[in-house]
């Protein structure tokens, strides 16, 4: 459980962060490889990746977040359950008190034609990809063993 806790707090802390330190510094695009990658400041009404939800926007994100908190607590038993609970809660965390103070969510982070993420946005996109990794490999063992 420490580790499920301790993600969580590097993951919220480093978004919150990175936040900061964009609507601070970033005022204008910084190109790191041409057109294709770079740190673009902008700012979001919508959820991960800028996908608007509408006026249940809110709703869904607190029921997701005690969903999350739920299963996380029951199920987060291994290190890679943990790390990935950790991130993505962390992560969620960050975006709600970023979106907290303004009504948006600050992005930065711009590769090709793909929206503009976040720290957070991508706490919560590896974290849900260690569980969809545990999940197969739980799997695959499963299969091997029967």
């Amino acid at each position: 459980m420490r580790l499920f806790w301790g993600t969580t707090a590097v993951s919220f802390i480093g978004s919150v962060i990175s936040t900061l330190l964009t609507e601070r510094y970033l005022h204008e695009r910084i190109p790191i490889i041409g057109s294709a990658v770079g740190l673009t400041p902008s700012k979001n009404s919508g959820v991960a990746f800028g996908l608007e939800l509408g006026l249940f926007e809110p709703l869904l994100i607190a029921v997701a977040v005690t969903v999350l908190f739920s299963m996380a607590l029951r199920t987060a038993k291994s290190r890679e359950s943990a790390l990935g609970f950790g991130l993505i809660l962390g992560g969620g965390m960050a975006n709600i008190v970023d979106r907290f103070l303004d009504g948006k969510v600050t992005d930065l982070f711009q590769i090709g034609t793909f929206p503009i993420f976040n720290t957070a946005d991508s706490c919560i996109t590896i974290g849900v990809a260690l569980l969809l990794l545990e999940m197969l490999l739980i799997r695959k063992k499963a299969n091997m063993e029967s």
